[in-house]
């Protein structure tokens, strides 16, 4: 019996099934390497550190490290802050980002495209130019070292609002209009239909949102001076100091810090994928 031939598409396809496969795993090994070298370094005694040569695992295993870490500054007050920060700051994104998001994609008003051009715009002004008179607007109102400091001036974001527009002009007019004639106002159609719809992306603004918050240390260092206001970021900066840097200590922390967004990325994994494809931010 012969052997059935394999044509040249055929074959090109393989290979660059093979060429793309090697390449994401190459990625994939290159992405996780620091998070090894930092949790090795988190188990190392502080001695060997920076031991000549390096050596992934240390003499001994030190899983002490995490409680000192946790202990040596009120780590746990800093999670905590982090949390709520993240938290609230999140939800509030994920809301008036839909609601932006509804108006410009569903209603229909007179210069509704003109104003989200200006809009989008605003994702072209660096953080670094508005955090003066941010500072000082937040010191006006009496802000300063508070959570509504932390939260409120990023809960508004062109970059939400975008992303869910993509979406939800992917729906069918067709559903809003059946609810309309079924007596529905706009806000049971907002919010019974387009939300629950739209689940994929805000789940994935969710994801996007949480991080930048929990991981955003520009802001919380100018507007926070309490240390009982401190944010992980900034929690883990405490580690370097004029008494000396506790790197051991440090990626301890830090390996403990990554814990609340790993959660967040892994529950909401399959909404991360299926909202990117939908929403037309995955490249297409």
């Amino acid at each position: 019996m012969s052997a059935i031939p394999v044509s040249g598409h055929v074959v090109r396809r393989r290979i660059g099934g093979w060429v793309s496969q090697t390449l994401v795993i190459v990625a994939a090994v290159i992405t996780i390497i620091p998070f090894i070298w930092m949790l090795s370094t988190a188990l190392k005694p502080s001695a060997e550190v920076f031991a000549d040569p390096p050596v992934l695992i240390g003499s001994s295993v030190e899983w002490g490290n995490f409680a000192k870490a946790w202990n040596y500054l009120p780590f746990g007050r800093f999670m905590l802050n982090g949390l709520i920060v993240a938290g609230i700051g999140t939800i509030l994104v994920v809301f008036t980002s839909a609601m932006a998001a509804y108006a410009f994609s569903r209603l229909k008003w007179r210069g509704r495209d003109g104003v989200f051009l200006i809009y989008l715009g605003t994702l072209m002004v660096p953080q670094e130019v508005l955090i003066v008179p941010m500072f000082i607007l937040m010191r006006n109102l009496g802000w300063v070292n508070s959570y509504q400091a932390l939260i409120i001036p990023w809960a508004f974001t062109a970059f939400g609002t975008f992303l869910l527009r993509q979406f939800f002009l992917t729906l069918p007019d067709e559903l809003e209009e059946a609810s309309r004639i079924d007596g529905a106002s706009r806000w049971t159609s907002f919010t019974r239909i387009i939300l629950p719809l739209a689940t994929p992306a805000l789940g994935t603004l969710a994801v996007f949102t949480f991080i930048g918050y929990w991981n955003s240390f520009l802001w919380p260092l100018l507007i926070v001076s309490d240390v009982n206001m401190a944010t992980v970021p900034l929690g883990l900066n405490m580690f370097l100091g004029q008494t000396g840097n506790q790197w051991n200590l440090l990626m301890a922390a830090s390996t403990i810090s990554v814990i609340p967004s790993a959660i967040i990325v892994i529950a909401l994994q399959r909404y991360l994928v299926s909202g990117i494809a939908l929403s037309g931010m995955g490249g297409r």
